[in-house]
């Protein structure tokens, strides 16, 4: 496993590997033996970096969620795992009442319920500080700045280390930030978007935003994170839910477009010159860029997350990087 640093503060700044794994759907559609097995796997190849959120998988059985967390906490006190396991969580989108969506019923971003959904997840992981934790959509009903100081509170009161956000425009990311330099407190330092190579459209919105440019990291984020040095992307859902390999899972509609072809030819050339999978160059491309960007990649069985893992160690050429770079 290789490894690198998350965050500016040395107070709160972290090492995680440099693979993140999923655990959306764990405690859900994933169950709690293939659950712990991935998990265990995982942290015996070096893995330290687990990705979760308060309303994860509220959408599988019409619950708010908590079900990933409650299976972390559970896989945790069974294992003895402390705090060199960094896991992250998001909140700000679990629905208010079961049955109910976060699109027109989020728990949002006010500091009553940062504060009272933080200790919430700190109790279902039981762990007595949050290493990372993320607003994971945005709350346009709340003061940017009750946002900002809510996070802050935790951080100082030291239940939480690292900020992050998720799903926001770019624009409200740096005004968040720009009002914590302002107060002296601490701000965003994490952002997860989705990002993949393939590049989608951004004029075709989805379904869970209201905008569908939010969700994906475009050409303004990696403006920004070249600017912003010391900001780290993860990258959720870099293999698309399994879209580039298997015929079963058709590409999202916003992928419909004249560019996706030549990209995916070039994906397959560059992984029939290294023999390895299309997935593993998707992740190895990522891993080696010149931005820091950190895969987020869940796993539903350990032959998965092994396929995933042996991305670590793939080694592109310059030149096969520079294919991957240039293609339109």
């Amino acid at each position: 496993m290789k490894y690198r640093t998350i965050g500016t503060d040395p107070k709160t700044r972290r090492e995680v590997s440099v693979l993140a794994l999923g655990a959306m759907l764990f405690g859900s559609v994933t169950d709690e033996k293939t659950s712990f097995a991935i998990l265990d796997r995982y942290v015996e190849a070096g893995g330290t970096f687990i990705d979760t959120s308060d309303n994860y998988a509220f959408w599988i059985d019409g619950s708010q969620g908590g079900q990933s967390e409650k299976l972390l906490g559970r896989w945790r006190r069974s294992r003895g795992v402390g705090d060199e396991i960094v896991i992250a969580t998001k909140l700000g989108a679990r629905p208010l009442a079961p049955g109910t969506s976060y699109v027109d019923n989020a728990e949002g971003l006010s500091a009553k319920v940062i504060r009272e959904s933080a200790e919430r997840s700190r109790e279902l992981l039981g762990v007595d500080r949050i290493d990372l934790l993320y607003a994971h959509i945005e709350d346009r009903a709340v003061p940017l700045g009750e946002t900002v100081e809510g996070f802050a509170e935790l951080v100082a009161e030291g239940t939480v280390g690292l900020l992050g956000v998720s799903n926001h425009a770019i624009w409200r990311v740096e005004r968040a930030r720009a009002l914590a330099a302002a107060a002296g407190l601490p701000g965003y330092e994490v952002l997860q978007y989705q990002h993949s190579h393939l590049r989608p459209r951004f004029d075709v919105p989805e379904s869970i935003f209201e905008d569908g440019s939010l969700g994906h990291a475009g050409a303004e984020l990696m403006t920004y994170l070249r600017a912003e040095p010391g900001l780290t992307l993860v990258a959720y859902s870099p293999l698309l839910g399994g879209a580039y390999v298997r015929e079963d899972r058709p590409l999202p509609r916003d992928y419909d477009h004249p560019g996706t072809p030549a990209r995916l030819a070039v994906l397959r050339e560059v992984a029939k010159e290294t023999g390895a999978s299309v997935n593993q160059v998707v992740l190895s491309w990522q891993l080696g860029g010149r931005l820091p960007i950190i895969p987020l990649a869940g796993a539903s069985s350990v032959a998965q997350l092994e396929e995933n893992l042996a991305a670590v160690d793939l080694e592109l050429t310059q030149d096969q990087r520079a294919r991957l770079d240039a293609v339109n």
